[in-house]
């Protein structure tokens, strides 16, 4: 294996590895976690996917103030992101990810209960721009656009 193909195969595992940490963040109610997979400036903004199911959320900014507006309105939910279908540019400290997550989002504690189909699932669009840090791929800027939704969007606004 030559050192370009280590080098290429090890930065988009790394980069994988960003919006990964971005998801389970959300799923496992994890601040640092959340925190670890965004710059100190980052921007994330959703509202071209809120728009669809019809309301409004402003983006986003900077990492403290996604942590602190995410956590509280996902992490108590029973929610799971998987991610898919991603595909990367990398130009040299700077990357570009494109990715689909399915997010599965239930009221607290009725996430497990085969009797509760109150639910929203949303398929999404990510598109982020990550920059390397060191060792470690951040995301700068992800734009979150839905691709598809079925179920009741209240229960990601807590009603």
């Amino acid at each position: 294996m030559t050192d370009q193909l280590l080098r290429t195969l090890t930065d988009h595992a790394a980069i994988t590895d960003a919006v990964h940490r971005y998801t389970a963040g959300l799923d496992f109610g994890d601040a640092d976690l959340l925190a670890s997979s965004l710059t100190e400036d980052a921007v994330v903004d959703l509202s071209p996917a809120t728009a669809k199911i019809g309301f409004a959320f402003p983006p986003l900014r900077p990492r403290q103030v996604v942590v602190d507006s995410l956590i509280p309105a996902v992490g108590p939910l029973d929610t799971s992101h998987a991610v898919s279908n991603v595909r990367i540019t990398v130009t040299g400290d700077t990357a570009t990810l494109k990715c689909y997550a399915m997010a599965q989002h239930f009221e607290p504690g009725n996430g497990p209960k085969p009797d509760r189909t109150r639910h929203a699932l949303m398929m999404n669009r990510y598109d982020a721009e990550v920059v390397r840090d060191g060792d470690t791929w951040r995301i700068s800027k992800l734009v979150i656009d839905n691709a598809w939704f079925d179920g009741d969007p209240a229960i990601l606004t807590g009603g």
